[in-house]
């Protein structure tokens, strides 16, 4: 697995902003979209490329354009949605799926209650975003659905990472695929509660408010 703890004034800036805890749902929403964006150019460095010769209003021109087959997006449900469109943004070729998962408060285990992906991603550079890297139980479930469908090349975008689940799926995942996590800051810990401290809180409740 590679970390990539991204350093830079603007994203420390905003994560600033989303850790307040009178930070409003619109703005948490909107800074999610640009700190995700922010990510993205970095989680992107090596997105495969092809060479193309265009014609310009002045002469032909050498370039590179994004390789078949296309990347492939997968948010977390729910509070991953609050991160597609700033990562779509810079990928707007790429397909989407969707995993549905949910983490259980008193076991910390993952329940998968959606899958919309497809059934073959051999050779697919996929690009997982979900908010939070706490135990990492979820992340690990979904980087496994990718991989049972061929996917050797699986990146991750988080908001924040806990130690500890950067351990669990360095533990778990292993050498079977080339994992990368791209993070805005990595943490202090996890509390009693699976919560990454100091953390933002719950952010699938912060996006788009508490749901019964």
């Amino acid at each position: 697995m590679h970390l990539i703890d991204v350093d830079h004034p603007l994203i420390d800036h905003k994560l600033a902003v989303l850790r307040d805890r009178t930070t409003n749902s619109a703005v948490f929403r909107q800074l999610v979209d640009e700190l995700v964006t922010l990510l993205a150019y970095e989680a992107t460095r090596h997105v495969r490329t092809e060479p193309v010769e265009i014609a310009t209003p002045v002469a032909m021109a050498q370039c590179h354009r994004i390789a078949a087959p296309r990347p492939i997006v997968v948010p977390i449900l729910r509070a991953g949605l609050g991160m597609l469109e700033g990562m779509t943004r810079l990928l707007p070729t790429a397909e989407v799926g969707f995993l549905g998962m949910k983490r259980d408060e008193q076991t910390l285990e993952v329940d998968t209650y959606a899958n919309r992906l497809p059934d073959d991603l051999s050779g697919r550079q996929c690009f997982i975003v979900d908010p939070m890297l706490a135990t990492g139980h979820t992340l690990t479930d979904a980087t496994n659905y990718l991989l049972d469908r061929g996917a050797r090349d699986v990146t991750a975008l988080c908001l924040l990472a806990a130690p500890e689940g950067l351990t669990y799926l360095e533990e778990t995942i292993g050498d079977r695929a080339n994992v990368t996590v791209v993070t805005a800051a990595v943490d202090d810990r996890l509390n009693e509660l699976g919560y990454i401290v100091p953390g933002l809180g719950d952010a699938g409740d912060r996006l788009y408010g508490i749901v019964d």
